[in-house]
C-alpha cells in the first residue's frame, strides 16, 4: 500500500469517516458526533472532525500513518467564510499532508452521479438540493440554514410540530395526538415546559421530534399527516426548481437521488415524496442505490491525490 486517504461526511447529527487505500478500497470507517459548521464556531467542528479522524485511524491500527489527503464534506461549508474558517482550524491540527473542504451536498452528489448529470435531494437535520446539468453546470437550491430555511428537514419538521402542539394547547387548532408524543419525546410534563426546551434546543435536537411526527402520522393523526404532506411539498419544490434551471423542464428526463436520515429507504417521508414526484416532476427517475457521502469524499481525496502526483 502506497498511501491512504480519508473521506469525511460531516452533518448536523453525525460525522462519518472512511479510510481508503490508493485504489479506493475501504480499510476502515467510523462514526462520531455531528460536525456541521455554524457561523463563528468552526473550531468546534474541527475538534469533532479531528477526533473522528483519530478514531478511524485507530480502528485500523494506522495512527502512525499520515494520510495523503483528507477530504472533508461538511454541512455549512457551502458558505465561503465558514469554509475558510474550518480550513484554518483543520490545517492547524496537521491531520494529513493535503486538505480539501467541500460542502456535504457536493461529496454526496459525487457519490450519487460521479461526473454525470442529476439532482440530489438531502433531508437530514437540515435540507438542500444540489444538481448538475447534462452540460456540467451545477446549482443548488435551499440549504439556507435552520433559521431561514431547511424546509422539509428533520429540524424544520420538529419546529413545526412544536407550533402545532402549542396552537392546540391554545385552542387555535384541534387536539392532536402529537401533543402527548412530543411531550414524551422532549421528556417534559407540560406544554409550557416546551418553551425552555425549545429555547435551548439546537437543530439536531429539534430533529429528534421528526420521527415522532412520522409515527403519529402513520397512526392516522390528521394534523401530523398534514405536516408530513407540507414537508413533502417543500422538498418537491427543491427538485422542481433545479429541474427547471438545469434540465429546462420538470418533464425532462432527470436522474434524482435521495439522501439523509429523513429519506432513508422505506421511510414514510421518502415513500410519500417518491409518490408526489411522479406528478410534480414527471421526468424524475429515482436512483434507488444508497448515497454514501463519505464515499464521495474518498473519491474527492483520491482525485486530489492524483492531481498532486501528476
Amino acid at each position: 500500500m502506497t498511501f491512504i486517504v480519508i473521506g469525511i461526511d460531516g452533518g448536523g447529527s453525525k460525522t462519518h469517516a472512511m479510510v481508503a487505500d490508493e485504489h479506493g478500497g475501504i480499510i476502515a470507517e467510523t462514526v462520531g458526533p455531528g460536525s456541521a459548521v455554524r457561523p463563528g464556531r468552526a473550531e468546534e467542528s474541527a475538534a469533532v472532525i479531528a477526533d473522528v479522524v483519530h478514531d478511524a485511524l485507530a480502528s485500523c491500527e494506522m495512527t502512525h500513518v499520515t494520510p495523503r489527503v483528507l477530504c472533508v464534506g461538511v454541512a455549512g461549508a457551502g458558505r465561503e467564510h465558514e469554509r475558510q474558517a474550518l480550513w484554518q482550524a483543520l490545517i492547524a491540527r496537521d491531520l494529513a499532508s493535503e486538505l480539501v473542504i467541500h460542502s456535504d451536498f457536493s461529496i454526496a452528489l459525487d457519490d450519487a452521479f460521479g461526473d454525470g448529470p442529476g439532482v440530489l435531494l438531502i433531508s437530514g437535520t437540515g435540507s438542500v438540493a444540489f444538481g448538475r446539468s447534462p452540460t456540467g453546470v451545477t446549482s443548488r437550491c435551499g440549504g439556507w440554514g435552520p433559521v431561514c430555511g431547511d424546509e422539509g428537514s428533520g429540524a424544520w419538521i420538529g419546529r413545526r410540530a412544536l407550533s402545532v402542539v402549542t396552537a392546540a394547547a391554545d385552542g387555535r387548532e384541534p387536539e392532536t395526538v402529537l401533543t402527548g408524543a412530543v411531550l414524551t419525546a422532549a421528556q417534559v410534563n407540560e406544554t409550557a415546559d416546551l418553551i425552555t426546551w425549545a429555547a435551548d434546543a439546537p437543530p439536531r435536537q429539534l430533529a429528534t421530534l421528526a420521527p415522532v411526527v412520522l409515527s403519529v402520522a402513520d397512526a392516522g393523526d390528521l394534523r401530523a399527516n398534514a405536516l408530513v404532506s407540507l414537508a413533502v411539498e417543500e422538498l418537491v419544490l427543491h427538485v422542481r426548481a433545479l429541474a427547471r434551471e438545469l434540465f429546462g423542464d420538470e418533464r425532462a428526463a432527470l436522474p434524482v437521488a435521495l439522501s439523509g436520515g429523513m429519506l432513508a429507504r422505506g421511510s414514510t417521508l421518502r415513500k410519500r415524496l417518491e409518490h408526489r414526484l411522479k406528478s410534480a416532476v414527471p421526468g424524475a427517475q429515482i436512483n434507488t442505490e444508497p448515497v454514501i457521502a463519505a464515499r464521495g469524499a474518498v473519491r474527492g481525496a483520491l482525485r486530489m491525490a492524483g492531481e498532486a502526483m501528476a
